[in-house]
């Protein structure tokens, strides 16, 4: 199992986390993940290798937000 944490900036809303969830959710691989709209905080998890940097990214960008 791995872990990656991130910090999504622009989130202002419980509908903001839902996007996120969606988006980063639909990314192969993932298996968990959780988002903190206070903090931005976002932990995702698979099962296998580490989910690429990049595709977290792009998912988080199709959501309409962007990673620090």
């Amino acid at each position: 199992m791995s872990t990656s944490t991130y910090t999504v900036v622009g989130m202002t809303c419980e509908h903001c986390v839902r996007s996120v969830t969606e988006e980063v959710g639909a990314i192969p691989g993932v298996s968990d993940l959780s988002v903190d709209l206070t903090t931005g905080e976002l932990t995702v998890t698979s099962e296998a290798a580490p989910v690429a940097d990049d595709a977290v990214r792009d998912a988080v960008s199709e959501a309409g937000y962007s990673l620090t």
